[in-house]
């Protein structure tokens, strides 16, 4: 959903509880680039919605370490991280990237 242009259209309030009515959101490939400043903020306000009354799935190259450095901003990174992550469960995965493993599958294998 774009939150941005929602903002401008005037339908931001009815976007944002909509998202906080999703009984699970799944935010994919976070961290791949810095948030701007209002990526920041609609992110906080989606947490600050969704804290304690739905369940939030960050899916995440980037180490938790280094999320402060991607949120950009840490009065509002402790706001955040708090929120998603107090009360939260973590799961680290080790091993070959499973877009390798499949790539290195014969024909006969993928279809099995």
């Amino acid at each position: 959903m774009e939150l941005s242009q929602s903002k401008a259209d005037g339908s931001y309030s009815k976007a944002l509880k909509t998202i906080a009515k999703y009984d699970i959101l799944l935010l994919d490939d976070w961290g791949l680039e810095p948030l701007k400043a209002a990526q920041r903020n609609d992110l906080m306000e989606i947490m600050d919605d969704r804290h304690q009354h739905a369940s939030t799935i960050m899916i995440s190259q980037l180490p938790t370490e280094e999320w402060y450095q991607a949120i950009g901003d840490n009065t509002l990174a402790d706001a955040i991280l708090d929120r998603l992550m107090h009360n939260s469960h973590r799961l680290k995965l080790k091993g070959e990237s499973m877009r390798k493993v499949v790539s290195e599958l014969t024909e006969n294998e993928h279809l099995s």
